[in-house]
């Protein structure tokens, strides 16, 4: 009776994972979440990035459109196996600006906020090749880390 539980277990743990699995790669492929804005003198992008930490953040900007790829990982837990691996690992997601919209990447940035959100700024009527990420600290201090557009 052991033995036919234990194989029951198994099995289950077996379809859990692959149907986890599955449920990852299908938010792998689903575009991020984004918000466009605009002001007198900048658009925001505002784009959902949960789990993320600025380094593991690209941004790019190429003809009017805002590129972003995050790369999250999943915390190991003493004593606990993962059973549904359901959060995808590498999830993207682009923004198209206005075809009238007068930008470049100059003084472009990007803030990355501890609650999950990515803030892209772009000025109008800039002129340089990248945008700078930020990661809000512990008491909304910032630190910046490079990153090529």
């Amino acid at each position: 009776m052991t033995r036919i539980v234990d194989t029951g277990r198994s099995v289950l743990r077996q379809a859990l994972e692959r149907v986890g699995r599955g449920w990852s790669r299908m938010q792998e492929r689903r575009p991020l979440s984004s918000d466009l804005l605009e002001s007198d003198d900048a658009y925001l992008v505002v784009f959902d990035a949960p789990g993320v930490s600025g380094e593991d953040v690209d941004v790019t900007f190429l003809d009017r459109t805002v590129e972003v790829r995050l790369d999250r990982f999943r915390d190991f837990y003493d004593g606990f196996d993962v059973v549904f691996p359901g959060r995808g690992l590498t999830l993207s997601g682009t923004a198209e600006l206005p075809a009238d919209a007068d930008v470049t990447p100059h003084g472009a940035n990007a803030t990355l906020t501890r609650n999950g959100t990515l803030r892209v700024e772009i000025p109008k009527d800039g002129a340089a090749e990248s945008v700078d990420v930020i990661e809000e600290g512990e008491g909304g201090e910032e630190s910046e880390t490079d990153d090529d557009a």
